[in-house]
């Protein structure tokens, strides 16, 4: 990440769309409880590391974070959300499975549907002086925001609502880290 965007998002005004953590090996299985973690795939323990590191840095770099922060409502997203910014700060938000569905073979109009949807939550403006942060899924190669890895963090500028979104930068978290 450049300092023309680091001082950007010191100044408020874009979507922090986030992948979760690190997730143990496996499958989310077919009968998934989003209250039962033991049915889906979890946070490994270096996804829980790299969700506080996360955190704290935004923290130390001074971008200020609306709340609640959004999350997917899976597990792995959720503490994810969780241990970045503090349970009491994190709203699910059951859109974001329709991201993780993506994954499957969905038809068309239903992949159609869902970017539209998108669209309209990514053209939506944070509140002054803050940026939202959404924490959900990767997305398949070519379609929404393009894969992203573990805490790969997609900025997006939002234009407002009917007027669509830019995507203006991208960073890992060794990027992140890396800035102090």
């Amino acid at each position: 990440m450049d300092s023309s965007l680091l001082n950007s998002l010191r100044q408020g005004g874009y979507i922090l769309y986030v992948r979760h953590g690190d997730a143990t090996v496996g499958e989310d299985l077919p009968n998934l409880d989003f209250n039962d973690c033991s049915t889906q795939r979890n946070l490994s323990e270096a996804g829980r590391r790299q969700a506080v590191q996360f955190g704290e840095e935004l923290r130390s770099l001074q971008i200020p974070i609306q709340t609640p922060v959004l999350a997917s409502p899976f597990c792995r997203t959720k503490e994810t959300a969780a241990l970045a910014f503090s349970q009491d700060q994190v709203q699910t938000d059951p859109f974001w499975v329709r991201v993780y569905k993506l994954n499957a073979s969905l038809p068309p109009a239903e992949q159609q549907s869902t970017f539209k949807d998108l669209t309209s939550k990514l053209e939506a403006l944070p509140s002054p002086k803050t940026n939202k942060v959404i924490i959900a899924h990767s997305f398949p190669q070519g379609m929404g925001l393009g894969e992203i890895p573990s805490l790969g963090t997609v900025v997006i500028k939002p234009r407002g609502r009917g007027n669509g979104f830019e995507v203006v930068g991208r960073f890992t978290l060794e990027e992140l880290l890396n800035l102090n």
